[in-house]
């Protein structure tokens, strides 16, 4: 199980990047909630069951047994300070042999933009995806507006690779994306 692999690791003074837990359903229901509106704009309508503890402890269960079969790298960025979830990076979509490959989605607390955070866990996160999970490739998308996100992909690397009319449906309607991708290395796949 790659997520058994992955360790802690500092991406800021005050903030861990680290795999999920199940343990985690509580902050992350609170980091949810106290985001909610700063992240509505970039995300899927959701539930209101996910904004619950059983709704997260529900997601948290899922994600581990996608982990679990090799598809799902779901890791929290922590204050340390706090102890408080301030965001998440996930690489989904898993795919080894002559594909190699995954996309990566991610969100920072409204009250962490700005500090370079994204960059940091997702420059980890890429070292994670060529060191351990032994991808040659990453992709990303964002929303055509969402230029905050378009510079945390272009700081870490990642080049256009162009545009998806009606990509993803997004806050309630089908939305445009940018996609990204980052080439990580050019050697053979593992076997």
């Amino acid at each position: 199980m790659i997520l058994s692999k992955i360790k802690e690791s500092l991406v800021l003074p005050d903030v861990i990047l680290r795999p999920i837990a199940l343990g985690d359903a509580k902050a992350l229901c609170s980091a949810y909630a106290v985001n909610r509106s700063h992240l509505e704009p970039w995300e899927p309508v959701r539930p209101e069951s996910f904004f619950t503890v059983d709704g997260q402890t529900e997601r948290i269960d899922g994600l581990l047994k996608q982990a679990a079969d090799g598809v799902m790298l779901p890791l929290l960025m922590e204050s340390v300070r706090t102890g408080g979830i301030i965001g998440a990076i996930t690489l989904s979509g898993i795919t080894l042999g002559p594909f190699c490959s995954s996309y990566v989605g991610y969100w920072v607390a409204g009250d962490q933009q700005g500090r370079g955070l994204a960059t940091a866990a997702l420059d980890r996160v890429c070292e994670i995806a060529e060191e351990v999970v032994g991808l040659h490739r990453i992709e990303a998308s964002t929303l055509i507006d969402n230029t905050t996100s378009q510079r945390v992909l272009k700081k870490c690397g990642f080049e256009t690779i162009g545009d998806a009319p009606q990509y993803l449906h997004i806050n309630g309607e089908w939305r445009d994306s940018r996609l990204f991708q980052r080439i990580l290395h050019h050697h053979d796949p593992a076997l």
